[in-house]
């Protein structure tokens, strides 16, 4: 059991690492802004806490699921992040779309959350993109970066009790069903808050087989 946050906090507070205007991460996510069961819980949970002050709410667009950070795209050339593609789709080859449910609430002090179940049937991607990032980058990227797979629905932009978020909210949201059926790499550019981001390619779940990604039109930093 996942303990609950007496306080939330300032998720971009002045402390908080950003990076610069034109500066990028490369994260790989799971994209799902254009899923009906995501935009109908998201919208509900927005629904519910409008009336709070001090929370900032993912744009339905970038709704997402991280899978890894693989880092700063300045610091990683276009072979790399095409090994690193291909090593994916390689390894990935088999794995078709996956089912999971949405309903459950989790609380960070920074951010409230939407969990995937059962975690474990997402696994294949987080092991498959972990290491195809090894393969092109030479060292392990996921080392270090603590993932359980989740959907921020909104982050907490100031310093506040929580319990009252939390009892707007609840535990838990109406059950719906969600089929992950691909992954995109996404250059993030500058502050978080942001939200500059730019795919760069798609690797679609199907079976049998998957040898082929998908270039996007966005330009790495």
């Amino acid at each position: 059991m996942i303990p609950l946050p007496t306080q939330m906090i300032d998720r971009w507070r002045p402390e908080r690492p950003q990076l610069p205007p034109g500066q990028g991460h490369l994260y790989w996510h799971v994209l799902l802004g254009d899923n009906p069961a995501v935009q109908e819980l998201a919208a509900e949970a927005h629904a519910r806490l409008g009336d709070h002050p001090g929370l900032h709410f993912t744009p339905q667009r970038w709704l997402h699921m991280t899978v890894l950070m693989a880092g700063e795209t300045r610091e990683i050339t276009d072979q790399q992040r095409e090994v690193m593609t291909s090593e994916a789709g390689g390894l990935l080859a088999d794995t078709g779309p996956i089912n999971v449910s949405l309903s459950r609430i989790l609380y960070h002090p920074e951010a409230i959350v939407l969990a995937l179940d059962p975690a474990e049937a997402l696994n294949p991607l987080r092991d498959a993109i972990s290491t195809a990032a090894h393969t092109a980058l030479g060292f392990d990227v996921a080392a270090g970066q603590l993932w359980f797979p989740h959907i921020t629905l909104a982050y907490s932009t100031a310093d506040q009790p929580a319990n009252p978020i939390i009892t707007t909210l609840g535990h838990e949201l109406p059950r719906r069903e969600l089929t992950i059926d691909g992954l995109t790499l996404v250059d993030q550019v500058g502050r978080e808050h942001d939200w500059d981001w730019r795919p760069l390619a798609e690797l679609p779940l199907t079976s049998p087989g998957m040898a082929e990604y998908v270039e996007r039109g966005g330009q790495a930093s």
